[in-house]
């Protein structure tokens, strides 16, 4: 009986490890099938004459991708400018069709930027440009739980973010300029003239409370940190510099960090280091070398460390870094000093401090008829693969025109790629 029992067991061992052996070759292999490298992509919508432009992209909590942008005539001159959207439905092969998602009659509603808070809901924010020019934006922002449906979402809060810098914003400002005025940096792309005028004029606009309290735009996602803080990124075009708006308790109270001063850093994007500091990139407004800019954080956003060139090019154009789920870090931009012809994602495995692999989305020859390819915005979905959507403007003299025989050059496009194809590198 004993040796029945033994062989029994003996028996349902040798079956337990198979079956455990099998699964788990099964999933060491369906893993290595994930990780082959891929890269998928197609325009949101046809092409168009008119200007579609700065575009965020967000997965929603049932798989649902959603990307929004500014869709009109012009950009801030253009009082018919809007905030559009469109969703793609988990395992879709197609987008869906286009809805309004912000829509400020006579006034243009620009830079658009989205994300899903820890509650689950989503926020859309964005600046309304009051008087055709870029220093008179009013910040504004909706918050929707009804949002995982048809057609745009249902929103359930929509209010204004009122940016209020104090005598901290002045103090810090002037500091920097005191600097400047110190140690001028002289250089045929910044004249003493030039350098004069700009350095009055920031004063000027610094101790000014109407001034420094409208302007301020999004651009890339805000950041959530640690699940009970909420950082978003603001810029001024105005002040050609940038600051964080900040909030605890989800938009009921907002204060502003000190002001990110340097030589035209605006469109900050942020990302946290292994050691809880944060790190922002941005994108270069002002005189050569054309490089993105970068500061960093020890205090949750606070305050800011001086305002420093990075070594990664930049030629005056939106850029967004973000932490992938292993610790290494990718960052979507043009790669060039000057053009947008050139849109490329890097990786880094060591915080930023070398960016060993780079592979290009969009890759045209510099000349007239090459097309730009810019304001890229990237996600990492639950799935471990990465999303990005980006301004998708050609410039070919064989394009296809409309009825008003205008030529249809611009969309926005979306392109689903995994790490390992930006580690396989270029073929």
């Amino acid at each position: 009986m004993r040796s029945k029992l033994a062989y029994l067991y003996a028996a349902a061992a040798i079956f337990l490890v198979a079956t455990l052996h099998s699964q788990q070759w099964k999933s060491v292999a369906s893993i290595k099938d994930s990780a082959k490298p891929f890269l998928k992509s197609e325009m949101i919508f046809p092409l168009e004459h008119w200007h579609n432009h700065a575009s965020v992209i967000v997965e929603c909590p049932n798989g649902d991708l959603l990307v929004c942008w500014f869709h009109g005539s012009g950009e801030r001159q253009a009082d018919d400018v809007k905030v559009e959207g469109a969703r793609k439905k988990k395992d879709a092969k197609t987008w869906g069709p286009r809805f309004t998602m912000a829509d400020t009659p006579g006034y243009p509603d620009t830079n658009c930027t989205m994300f899903i808070d820890p509650q689950g809901r989503l926020w859309l924010l964005w600046p309304t440009i009051l008087a055709n020019e870029w220093h008179t934006a009013l910040m504004k922002y909706k918050i929707s739980s009804r949002y995982q449906m048809e057609g745009p979402p249902q929103w359930d809060v929509q209010d204004v973010m009122h940016i209020t810098p104090g005598q901290e914003f002045v103090e810090t400002t002037n500091k920097v300029m005191d600097e400047w005025e110190k140690n001028r940096p002289e250089s045929p792309e910044a004249p003493k003239e030039r350098l004069d005028a700009y350095i009055t004029r920031v004063r000027k606009m610094a101790a000014d409370k109407l001034s420094r309290r409208i302007g301020w735009m999004t651009r890339a996602h805000p950041f959530v940190l640690d699940g009970e803080r909420l950082i978003v990124p603001l810029y001024s075009d105005g002040f050609s510099f940038s600051l964080m708006a900040i909030t605890d308790d989800w938009g009921r109270t907002w204060k502003t960090s000190t002001p990110l001063v340097g030589g035209g850093n605006i469109q900050p994007s942020i990302v946290k280091r292994k050691d809880g500091s944060l790190y922002t990139l941005m994108r270069d407004n002002g005189p050569a070398p054309k490089r993105l800019h970068q500061s960093e954080s020890r205090d949750r956003g606070e305050t800011w460390s001086p305002v420093m060139d990075s070594e990664l090019p930049n030629p005056g154009s939106g850029a967004e870094i973000i932490s992938l789920r292993n610790g290494h870090w990718a960052l979507i931009y043009n790669d060039t000093t000057n053009g947008r012809n050139s849109l490329a994602v890097s990786i880094s495995d060591d915080e930023g401090k070398t960016w060993k692999w780079k592979r290009h989305l969009e890759l045209d020859p510099p000349g007239p008829e090459a097309g730009q390819y810019h304001y890229p915005t990237i996600i990492q979905s639950r799935d471990g693969s990465l999303h990005a959507s980006y301004s998708y403007h050609l410039n070919r003299k064989d394009l296809e025109k409309d009825g008003e025989g205008k030529p249809k050059r611009k969309t926005i496009k979306h392109a689903h790629f995994n790490e390992e194809w930006v580690l396989a590198g270029e073929k």
